[in-house]
Parts: C-alpha cells; structure tokens; sequence
C-alpha cells in the first residue's frame, strides 16, 4: 500500500505543478474586473501539491509491505470492471444505447440478481429514456448503432 500511495501521490503532484505552470502563464493576479484566467486553476494546483506533500510524508514514516489489493479485495472490482470494459467495447459497434441497455440487464441479473421483468424493464426503458433526454430534447447526438440506423434514427 505505501508503494501505491507514494506513485499516486507522486503523479498528482506532477500533475498539480503542471496546472500550477499553465495557470501562471494565463496570469494569477487580480485584473481590475476580478480574478485573472489562471487565478483558480492556480490555487487548486497548489491546494492539489500541498496535498500529496502530506501524503508523501505519511507514507514515507509507514513501515510494511502489506500489498495494495488482496485476491478477495479484486474480485469485486473486477466485477464492476469487465461489464463496464465491454460497454465502451460494444458501444463502437452497437452504438451506445443498445451497449447501454444490454450492459443494464446484464448487470442487473449478474450482480443485482433482479427478477427477469424488472431487468428487461429497465434494460428498454433506460436506453429509451436516455435517447429521448439527449436526442430529441437537448438535441445531443450521441454515438449510434446499426439498429439506429435501421430505425432511421
């Protein structure tokens, strides 16, 4: 766990001396009509550094090797991972709503355990609901499928 805290920490405070950077050179001062560009991304950088310096710290005085994710510790996560990796898989070639609504029903079966009616139930009405809120009404499009396409859609 300390190996991981050290990384972590580590790569945020790159990032946040990055920000810190980019934000002086938009300007970090007061302007007479308030705060300059780089004013806010420039103090949450410097938030963001100060941060991991104290986690830094604490990890360096622990001692012990305890690993950072047990065999138990993962499975859950995979669980939670592999459904997700397929969604963004399928949704190149089933375009996101179909991947939405079969990535719903199944892990409403798989991990919720959900009767067959209420996961088919939400695993159409979902994806309908979706495409309704963002295509018609706010009139966002959003990445489409075969299935669309036959619809007209």
């Amino acid at each position: 766990m300390r190996i991981a805290d050290l990384v972590t920490a580590s790569f945020l405070m790159l990032l946040g001396a990055i920000v810190v950077f980019d934000a002086s050179r938009l300007g970090v001062g007061w302007s007479t009509d308030g705060p300059k560009s780089g004013f806010f991304p420039f103090w949450l950088g410097v938030l963001l550094i100060a941060a991991c310096a104290v986690i830094l710290v604490q990890a360096a005085r622990r001692a012990g090797l305890a690993p950072f994710v047990t065999r138990a510790q993962a499975g859950p996560v995979l669980k939670v991972l592999w459904p997700a990796v397929a969604l963004v898989v399928l949704t190149q070639w089933l375009g996101l709503y179909v991947s939405a609504g079969l990535y719903t029903g199944f892990y409403m079966r798989w991990i919720g355990r959900h009767s067959w009616l209420a996961v088919l139930a939400l695993a159409i009405l979902f994806p309908l609901a979706t495409f309704f809120i963002f295509e018609k009404w706010f009139l966002v499009p959003m990445p489409k499928g075969p299935l669309e396409a036959w619809l007209g859609q």
